[in-house]
């Protein structure tokens, strides 16, 4: 599981490399496949190949010119800008055909939320107690974030909803009780960890085990640098914020 690329081809490839260790046999991503990043159409040609599913992200969408970039921060509005002068017409015509919410193996996903797969950052036990009840399955998947976090309620409607980021090696059982996990961000992390986030899910153990992976953070800073993207977005790549 895989989420918030941001056109980070060093973080991606370090990923996958990982994916590929760990015997997993499905990659889904929970969208912003560009965005931020200096490699829109790598990343879009390596998601199009080896994910089984893909989500549309906001950023997507903004890039597709269906989201207003007023709506965005000053560098993610530039980078929406940025990537739309340069991005390939066959990445175009892979964000058109995607969706910001889906369901796989009987699990939600959503790019943001189940209440709003486009917008809405769940990061409070209030946000995650509606999103509980809206979701249709007992356990979804989502990102927008940029936070490896997950939430669960064990005690039916109206439980005590419990929370925790989740550290790299965390394992997680969800057999039992509703679930909304975010498995962090690739090539954007905002949780203070630097290094790349993905998440293992095992359908037949009923698991979820969060993986961070470490990555040429310098390389990606170059070529933002070199794009003449805003400096922000390379900077904030080593302090993970």
């Amino acid at each position: 599981m895989i989420a918030d690329i941001h056109a980070n081809l060093a973080a991606l490839e370090a990923c996958f490399e990982s994916i590929e260790e760990a015997g997993v046999d499905e990659v889904w991503c929970l969208g912003d496949v560009v965005g931020y990043g200096p490699d829109p159409d790598a990343c879009t040609d390596l998601v199009r190949e080896r994910c089984s599913i893909c989500l549309a992200g906001n950023h997507d969408l903004a890039v597709l010119g269906e989201l207003e970039v007023e709506s965005f921060s000053e560098s993610a509005a530039a980078a929406v800008t940025w990537t739309q002068g340069v991005v390939a017409a066959r990445t175009l015509a892979f964000l058109r055909g995607l969706e910001p919410a889906g369901r796989r193996e009987g699990i939600d996903l959503c790019h943001a939320s189940p209440r709003d797969p486009i917008w809405e950052y769940v990061l409070t036990r209030e946000q995650a107690d509606a999103c509980l009840d809206a979701q249709s399955q007992r356990i979804c998947l989502i990102g927008h974030s940029h936070v490896a976090l997950f939430f669960t309620r064990l005690d039916g409607a109206g439980g005590n909803v419990r929370s925790a980021q989740a550290a790299d090696g965390s394992l997680i059982d969800v057999s039992g009780g509703r679930w909304l996990v975010n498995p962090g961000s690739v090539g954007q992390p905002r949780d203070s960890d630097p290094r790349a986030a993905w998440l293992a899910l095992d359908t037949e153990a009923s698991t979820v085990l969060f993986r961070r992976v470490p990555y040429e953070i310098e390389k990606t800073a170059e070529a933002i640098v070199a794009a003449k993207l805003p400096q922000p977005l390379a900077d904030r790549l080593f302090i993970g914020h």
